[in-house]
């Protein structure tokens, strides 16, 4: 039997400005395996990214359960939680601070959570990601946009974790360097056995990525595939098949 390692059951997320409530994400329920690569698909504002912000803290929760390895995640996450799981976010340009240097980036979580030889875990995490030392000093704006994705990638894994949480990884990239920074991720999930919950807008993304996909609307599941069901256009919902015809240069064997 596969085990579920990342579960979420009936999860709301509702936002509150003075009286007015904003209900972002409903009756969310999913169930993602160790070592699954798991895809959250649907159009600009349909809830996909709150799913994300939510498990790992950033969004409020107002029902419904997360759970990691069968018990309730704590509110407010705490240091084992972040341990265990890791958010790369969409923008490398807004996630780094402009005054730290890539050293000083990587060294804060090994201070933060206590780990020990930091100076052999920075010189790991940047040569996993295909970073040099020459990188190790230099800032932000020193580095193209690919570059500050893969330091964000090695700031996620340098506290080991079992989870990353990929919000569109890199749908702020050049379309040169996407498909580099996508098969880095794809080694280190089948080097690390790490477990991927994806979101992305790009049926072709998630289609190379994922084993498995939900597809979201105004805040709620419509359904969820498979990837051959993906690749093969097997949508149940009307919503689903518009999807994927809407989506330009998508092909099922991409």
């Amino acid at each position: 039997m596969t085990e579920t390692l990342l579960e979420t059951r009936d999860l709301d997320v509702t936002f509150r400005r003075g009286r007015d409530r904003v209900p972002a994400v409903r009756d969310v329920s999913i169930a993602v395996t160790r070592g699954e690569s798991y895809g959250i698909v649907g159009e600009s504002g349909s809830g996909k990214s709150t799913v994300l912000r939510a498990i790992c803290g950033l969004a409020p929760v107002s029902g419904g359960q997360i759970l990691l390895d069968g018990a309730p995640i704590p509110d407010p996450r705490d240091a084992a939680f972040y341990r265990r799981v890791q958010m790369v976010f969409q923008d490398p340009y807004a996630s780094l601070h402009p005054r730290h240097t890539i050293d000083r980036v990587l060294s804060e979580p090994l201070a933060i959570h206590g780990f020990d030889r930091r100076e052999e875990r920075i010189e790991q995490a940047l040569a996993e990601v295909g970073l040099g030392e020459g990188f190790r000093f230099r800032y932000p704006h020193q580095l193209s946009g690919g570059q500050r994705q893969r330091v964000s990638v090695a700031r996620a894994l340098i506290l080991e974790p079992q989870v990353l949480l990929l919000d569109e990884p890199t749908s702020a990239l050049d379309a040169s360097i996407q498909a580099e920074v996508l098969n880095l991720l794809d080694r280190i999930r089948t080097e690390r056995g790490l477990t991927y919950v994806m979101v992305s807008h790009d049926l072709a993304v998630v289609a190379h990525m994922c084993d498995r996909l939900m597809v979201m609307q105004h805040g709620r599941m419509v359904e969820e595939l498979t990837r051959d069901q993906l690749r093969g256009r097997a949508a149940a919902t009307d919503y689903t098949r518009q999807l994927l015809q809407a989506s330009k240069g998508y092909t099922p064997a991409a």
